[in-house]
């Protein structure tokens, strides 16, 4: 994993309004079919982890657990998860994985 460039690519999704934040607007992504990726910070509950996980299984959506804190640090936001939705960024984001 490229923590640098995956850090820079996540601020540039936030900017370009290709993020979604907090738990609804993650499943809502997830269930509308926009979500290309999810990111987890690694400091979530197993439960949270655990639903985000069979969420974006039955919907076929990557997901993937990023280091502690590195979500925070990237977006400047306190939440858990991140949805990335599908568009020019996502291939950029999950090549850095």
């Amino acid at each position: 994993m490229d923590e640098k460039r995956l850090k820079g690519l996540m601020g540039i999704c936030v900017r370009s309004g290709q993020a979604v934040f907090g738990e609804d607007g993650c499943r809502k992504a997830i269930s509308r079919g926009e979500c290309g990726i999810l990111l987890l910070d690694g400091g979530a509950s197993e439960n949270t982890a655990k639903r985000y996980e069979t969420q974006c299984r039955g919907k076929k959506i990557p997901f993937a657990v990023l280091p502690e804190g590195l979500l925070e640090a990237a977006t400047g936001r306190t939440c858990m998860a991140m949805a990335v939705r599908k568009g020019p960024l996502l291939e950029q984001v999950t090549g850095c994985l």
